[in-house]
């Protein structure tokens, strides 16, 4: 039987455009006469959904509609989508801060929530009495909160200053505080915003090892917002992907990441230039083409595939070269060539133009997605043109290396195994 310990049934959130407040009397007073009647608020039945980049028809949007998920208890549930997809409002609503327009949460256990820096902090009282209203907030006894406030000044890292009001905090200081806080305190359920972002990298690194550590040996719930794709991966084993207010996916975090990452992608296979530029030195055309010679970006894993670059050079340039750089989808450079790697001489690229062809040999990237930069230059001094977040390749495993989908790491390197039986 499943552990479930929190649950969102039919959830939706509305909110009226331009106006503090319902609106005018005319529509108080169409609400007033539908409840009496016993009938639905007709204000519900209309709106539109929530897409910021578009001018809507109606002065109400659905910042959320029709929302249904569980999680189980010890989960770390990953929610996940582009700013203004409905992840904060979400966090709001379980976390009881905003109520929802429909629908419930039902959930088991405290609830601990980061949604903001400073959320539930009082800027006039001190960081060790911040503990104690935080703690009674959650439910703590003075006995309980007491028993735990050596480990929450450690773990925060801001001693020096724990009997100093938090208004003199920087927003680093107070989250740190925030969140030692509300992992020490045991809530059931912890609910975490994108407020770990404001922290360094040392306290990052440290937050998510103690959430890891409160799910893993401590049965606790987390549920985590971060367009930090690295921690989101590291941390969680389950995803919900929200588009425009809506789920568009639940599944496991890998898969969560990936239909993430083909939302936020334009990238193509080709790109031509289409103005002019003052540049000496600069790209026309660039695409990539697979092992037959078709232009496309969708790689299988076991074949060879090809970058290929027009280079414009209106005067002769010495010392110049060019690079082409691999990025996951993660942000990290996974290698890069360049024209030092040729065996010709390219000291001087000369007037003219030249094509350049990179060869990739099958292979050597894992599956997955990554996006090419491009760049011509004279290393440290000058740079000419540089091409970012136009072409992408996505290395597909069509089942030549099934085996390889838990394999750690950037490549695939062709190792020689012996397997020898001794008796």
């Amino acid at each position: 039987m499943k552990d479930i310990i929190l649950k969102a049934e039919n959830i939706s959130k509305q909110y009226r455009l331009g106006q503090i407040g319902t609106g005018t009397l005319s529509h108080d007073l169409n609400r007033w006469w539908h409840q009496v009647r016993g009938k639905e608020n007709p204000y519900l039945k209309i709106g539109d959904t929530n897409d910021r980049s578009t001018k809507g028809t109606s002065d109400y949007v659905w910042a959320l509609q029709d929302i249904n998920f569980e999680v189980e208890r010890g989960e770390v549930l990953g929610i996940i989508g582009k700013n203004g997809a409905g992840k904060s409002t979400l966090l709001k609503i379980l976390s009881k801060v905003t109520a929802p327009t429909t629908g419930s949460i039902k959930s088991r256990g405290r609830i601990a929530s980061l949604l903001e820096v400073g959320t539930g902090f009082n800027p006039e009282l001190t960081g060790k009495e911040n503990i104690y209203l935080n703690g009674a907030i959650l439910g703590m006894t003075k006995k309980e909160i007491a028993s735990k406030i050596d480990e929450i000044i450690d773990f925060s890292g801001c001693e020096r200053y724990i009997d100093t009001p938090v208004k003199r905090y920087s927003s680093g200081m107070t989250v740190r505080l925030a969140f030692a806080v509300a992992a020490f305190l045991e809530p059931e359920i912890l609910v975490i915003d994108e407020v770990l972002a404001v922290g360094d990298a040392e306290f990052q690194k440290k937050a998510i090892g103690k959430m890891q550590d409160i799910s893993r040996t401590g049965g606790r719930t987390v549920l985590f917002v971060s367009h930090n794709m690295a921690a989101v991966r590291s941390l969680c084993t389950r995803g919900i992907l929200l588009e425009n207010g809506k789920i568009k996916d639940i599944n496991d975090i890998n898969s969560i990441i990936s239909n993430y990452l083909l939302l936020n992608s334009d990238l193509s296979a080709e790109w031509k230039r289409d103005m002019k530029t003052e540049s000496d030195l600069f790209f026309d055309r660039i695409y990539v083409s697979n092992s037959d010679l078709q232009i496309t970006n969708q790689i299988a894993s076991g074949e060879d595939f090809t970058i290929n670059i027009f280079l414009n050079a209106i005067n002769s340039i010495s010392h110049s070269t060019v690079s082409v750089k691999f990025v996951n989808t993660e942000g990290i450079t996974v290698f890069t060539t360049s024209l030092h790697d040729c065996e010709n001489d390219f000291e001087v690229i000369k007037k003219g133009k030249y094509k350049l062809i990179v060869n990739i040999s099958k292979n050597i990237l894992l599956s997955g997605s990554y996006s090419l930069v491009i760049a011509c230059f004279i290393s440290r001094i000058k740079l000419f043109d540089i091409l970012e977040d136009k072409i992408s390749i996505k290395i597909e495993d069509l089942g030549i290396r099934k085996r390889d989908l838990d394999r750690e790491g950037f490549f695939v390197p062709n190792y020689k195994w012996n397997f020898l039986k001794l008796d």
